[in-house]
């Protein structure tokens, strides 16, 4: 990530120290995740101990310090979506992409993990793609699901 940049984001939250949160999400949103090197800037430039942003950056799950890729895929594995075949979409899913929960592509196209609940149980199985639910998936729906972001 461009270091101007992130002075930039810093800068829009009036360099406070209490802004912290608020300029990592703001870099997460754009970077897709945190930089050290972004992390490094922030600290000096908020006056804020590298230790302590660590800390946050491993505390939420908001954060990733590690690259993710372009479309970031949920799988929902709670009750309802399990019962209905949540682990054959999941199946799925890691076929088509090569991936497991966890990991991002090297391509940096999709980042998957499995989450307990998405909140729309009466859908399941649930898989959610930046944010966008599809429901009612079998792993034959899946892939064409898939296939709108590949």
């Amino acid at each position: 990530m461009d270091i101007e940049r992130v002075d930039e984001i810093v800068a829009r939250h009036g360099a406070e120290p209490s802004s912290l949160v608020q300029v990592l999400l703001d870099i997460q949103r754009e970077n897709r995740w945190l930089p050290r090197e972004a992390l490094r800037r922030v600290s000096g430039r908020l006056g804020v101990p590298l230790a302590r942003i660590m800390h946050i950056a491993t505390f939420y799950k908001a954060f990733s310090l590690v690259p993710k890729g372009r479309h970031e895929v949920h799988v929902c594995m709670g009750t309802a979506c399990h019962v209905r075949g949540a682990a054959r979409v999941l199946d799925k899913v890691q076929d088509l992409t090569g991936i497991r929960p966890g990991d991002t592509d090297l391509g940096l196209n999709f980042s998957l993990e499995t989450v307990n609940c998405l909140g729309c149980c009466a859908l399941g199985p649930v898989m959610e793609i930046d944010g966008r639910t599809h429901g009612k998936l079998s792993p034959a729906r899946t892939a064409e699901v898939l296939k709108g972001y590949a």
